[in-house]
């Protein structure tokens, strides 16, 4: 358990995933406690994460995610992998209206960036506020919009940094679009 009291200092060397405060050794997070015995005497304790425990997304990680809504200020959107992890449990996110684009971030409108289903690949700038959704920027070329369907129901092919057409209706519309780098492309 995190930040579970393990022992004594004086019985062991705090190991990987523990920390040391006022001479005992806690937790620091959460997994399977590991004893080692060392040579020099006090054996190590380590807690090892489990391997089915939840990858979270960090402030610089670039994530998937999914628009749910927009609205003037901002688009709300559901996180569904960090880089090319999928999670096992969506977390909210925030792209504020300042944080689409890197230049002319005054001129910007969010109903022309993103729209609800549109898939995105974005960048943690914060881990967010008291309702826990993290804060992420579009404001770099290589993201933005990577998937987004037409009013038909088919998707669209980017034909420019802010615009995508349906190649059914020939529509177009307007998009943060992303150029979109290989490594990033889920097959």
């Amino acid at each position: 358990v995190l930040g579970e009291r393990l022992c004594s200092a004086e019985e062991a060397t705090a190991g990987s995933g523990t920390y040391t405060r006022h001479g005992f050794i806690f937790s620091s997070l959460a997994g399977c406690l590991e004893k080692r015995s060392e040579d020099s005497g006090l054996p190590v304790v380590s807690v090892v994460r489990d391997s089915e425990s939840q990858l979270l997304p960090d402030v610089g990680a670039v994530v998937t995610c999914k628009v749910c809504s927009i609205n003037s200020r901002f688009a709300k959107v559901h996180i569904l992998y960090v880089g090319s992890t999928p999670l096992k449990s969506t977390f909210r996110g925030t792209i504020r209206r300042e944080d689409i684009r890197a230049t002319e971030k005054d001129k910007v409108e969010v109903y022309k960036s993103f729209r609800p289903g549109d898939i995105v690949l974005a960048k943690v700038i914060s881990l967010g506020d008291a309702q826990s959704n993290y804060l992420l920027s579009t404001a770099e070329n290589e993201l933005g919009v990577v998937v987004a369907r037409s009013e038909a129901g088919v998707q669209m092919v980017p034909i420019s940094w802010c615009e995508m057409q349906c190649p059914r209706t020939h529509t177009k519309d307007f998009r943060k679009v992303a150029r979109v780098q290989p490594q990033f492309l889920q097959t």
